[in-house]
């Protein structure tokens, strides 16, 4: 896929009981991996919040929202002045849930998710 280009997201909630929710949409606009990352994220903490979720652990392909929401300590990260504001949203919606922790795992680990927003941006019945 093109980046920039058209953007779809897909996330799989996991509850403590081993129960899948999965979701995935086409998104109207055009961006970057980064803004489907971001959105994607924020769908999962929406759905996670209104499910009663009050401990997360949150498994991401992508370095930029660990450098961004998970800094390391004292290596601040650098400003994304045009995703800012995406990136204040999920910090909101971070800290307005129990304990979160973000997690990075390699591309091929997090297939699933890659899998539903790809379906979804080829405008595919997911």
């Amino acid at each position: 896929m093109p980046n920039p280009g058209r953007m779809a997201v897909g996330l799989v909630l996991t509850g403590p009981d081993g129960s899948h929710h999965r979701a995935a949409r086409r998104l109207p606009d055009t961006g970057c991996n980064n803004e489907a990352e971001l959105t994607a994220l924020l769908d999962g903490l929406q759905a996670a919040q209104q499910a009663g979720a009050q401990a997360l652990r949150i498994y991401t392909d992508s370095h930029v929202l660990l450098e961004q929401l998970a800094p390391v300590p004292g290596r601040p990260p650098r400003p994304i002045v045009r995703l800012e504001p995406l990136f204040a949203q999920a910090r909101q919606a971070l800290q307005a849930l129990g304990t979160v922790q973000l997690r990075w795992v390699p591309r091929r680990c997090n297939s699933e998710a890659d899998a539903l927003a790809r379906a979804a941006v080829e405008a595919l019945e997911v």
